[in-house]
């Protein structure tokens, strides 16, 4: 998962890029980047590490032009080295740049067809790298000196031919403009913003609405599945709807986890989202135990909290927060090896004693992935002195690994793979387990807007919504990115380098 920005403005676009970026931090904590155009000339920064480490005030400097886009990245689809650090750029055509939020399912195949017919060098083992030289390859052939926006539409009409899965991305052409397109099922969020100016209007593209209101643009809509939206260097808008979407069907992890409460996704509320999926929790623990024993609420910190005030204000249960959160630490679940996460949950949370000691805790989690954390969450409250720990998950059991984007690439790296509900409570050491149905959290995620009946739910269903997910796939998924694959590629670098060095 990453968080993508792009500005078409009437001054100096960079500060707005980085502090776009900080407001998208949680999407990737990996690496950054922005580049911008002044003139004709490409002015670039990235680098590996948060965004505050990343740009120091001479990199801004140098960060010139009224356009520009950024990408803050986690690794995903293979992707660990600061060279794969986004935005990616081609010299030709024109020079483009581009930032990208997904995975492309056909990205093996797209790769052999580019080197052995198109004729172009990939770097990296990214699909973003793949997506640009598709989008590249395809404007390449209208072949024209100066291209119109009907030109870039025809060569993305040509990009949805090719490219399969799901992804949202932001191309900066060079002294032509910026452009933004959504995969044919909307399954990577991509908002549109706009703000007046004594100059002209702007205009902007994001991830999340969090970070155009955060810079005072007013949102506009977001981009449709299958739509492009070009916007020029005089800040004119184009928007073209390139492939039918047969399917709404938006991530629902977004709502779960991984979009800020404070964001608006395809006209539903995540805050309200969240708080409905506390409702549902609710009346799921009132089903499940008429007669509990929980003495209080506490949530893991940070995403689960609305859903948690909701299950103890339903169920008539004092609120506490019980665990202090480092600020300084990252998000575990998107860190890129499971030793890192699990050294960091400790590093992270700290239990307050009194709120645990000789008490019955109801724990509340946005979901279980690999159950690393919720383990050692458990632990620690046991230490604190909970007489009882049960544990609540807003989410339903994550039994399957998701190929869109978010790196979950392997299913024995997922705490509910093949187990019933009661082995995963066995398996992270809670005295009780209770899980959403799914049935709940889409009712829970879909009530702001009706026209999106369905989202794509395959980390909990195994259901593919782009029906191209063959278990082939999936097994080579398995052996080349799981965090395994992760590590031996890691001792394989080190072994190499220590060759380099002579010892």
């Amino acid at each position: 998962m990453c968080g993508i920005v792009g500005i078409v403005g009437t001054s100096a676009v960079n500060q707005r890029l980085y502090d776009a970026l900080t407001m998208l931090q949680h999407r990737g904590q990996d690496a950054a980047g922005i580049t911008t155009s002044s003139e004709g000339e490409l002015c670039v920064r990235k680098g590996s590490g948060l965004v505050r480490d990343v740009f120091q005030q001479h990199h801004m400097l140098e960060l010139r032009g009224n356009v520009g886009i950024a990408h803050v990245r986690y690794p995903t689809a293979g992707c660990e080295g600061a060279a794969e650090a986004q935005p990616f750029y081609v010299n030709a055509p024109y020079g483009i740049c581009l930032g990208h939020n997904g995975n492309l399912t056909n990205a093996a195949e797209l790769a052999d067809v580019l080197i052995r017919e198109d004729r172009r060098h990939l770097n990296t083992s990214s699909d973003s790298e793949v997506l640009l030289n598709v989008f590249a390859s395809e404007l390449q052939r209208i072949g024209a000196a100066r291209i119109s926006p009907a030109d870039i539409f025809a060569a993305l009409a040509a990009v949805y031919r090719r490219c399969r899965g799901g992804y949202a991305a932001i191309a900066m052409i060079i002294g032509h403009g910026v452009v933004g397109f959504r995969d044919p099922n909307g399954i990577r969020p991509l908002v549109l913003g706009t703000r007046d100016t004594a100059r002209g209007a702007e205009w902007m593209l994001a991830s999340e609405s969090v970070a155009l209101t955060g810079l005072g643009f007013r949102f506009v809509r977001d981009v449709g599945p299958g739509e492009a939206v070009f916007i020029d260097e005089r800040g004119r808008l184009h928007a073209q709807q390139l492939v039918v979407a047969a399917r709404h069907t938006p991530c629902i992890f977004e709502y779960v986890y991984f979009a800020r409460p404070d964001s608006i996704i395809d006209n539903i509320s995540v805050y309200r989202a969240r708080m409905r999926m506390g409702d549902k929790l609710a009346e799921r623990i009132r089903h499940e135990r008429p007669d509990h024993d929980i003495d209080v609420v506490i949530p893991i910190p940070d995403t689960s909290r609305t859903a948690a005030m909701q299950v103890a204000q339903l169920l008539g249960i004092k609120y506490r927060e019980g665990f202090n959160k480092n600020r300084y630490i990252g998000r575990t679940f998107i860190m890129p090896g499971q030793e890192q996460r699990e050294r960091s949950v400790r590093r992270k949370l700290n239990a307050i004693d009194f709120e645990f000691r000789g008490k019955v805790v109801l724990l509340v989690d946005d979901s279980i992935v690999r159950g690393t954390t919720s383990a050692q969450i458990i632990e620690l409250a046991r230490e604190a002195g909970a007489r009882k720990v049960y544990f609540a998950s807003a989410a339903p059991p994550v039994r399957f690994p998701n190929v869109y984007g978010i790196d979950m690439p392997a299913a024995n790296e997922l705490v509910a793979n093949n187990r019933t509900v009661d082995e995963i409570a066995a398996a992270i050491g809670a005295d009780w387990l209770v899980y959403q149905t799914l049935d709940d959290l889409v009712q829970a995620c879909q009530h702001d807007n009706a026209t999106i009946s369905e989202f794509d739910t395959s980390c909990f269903s195994g259901e593919y919504v782009t029906g191209d997910v063959t278990p082939e796939y999936l097994e080579r998924l398995r052996t080349e990115r799981s965090d395994a694959a992760k590590a031996r590629r890691r001792d394989a670098e080190r072994a190499e380098l220590r060759v380099v060095r002579g010892g």
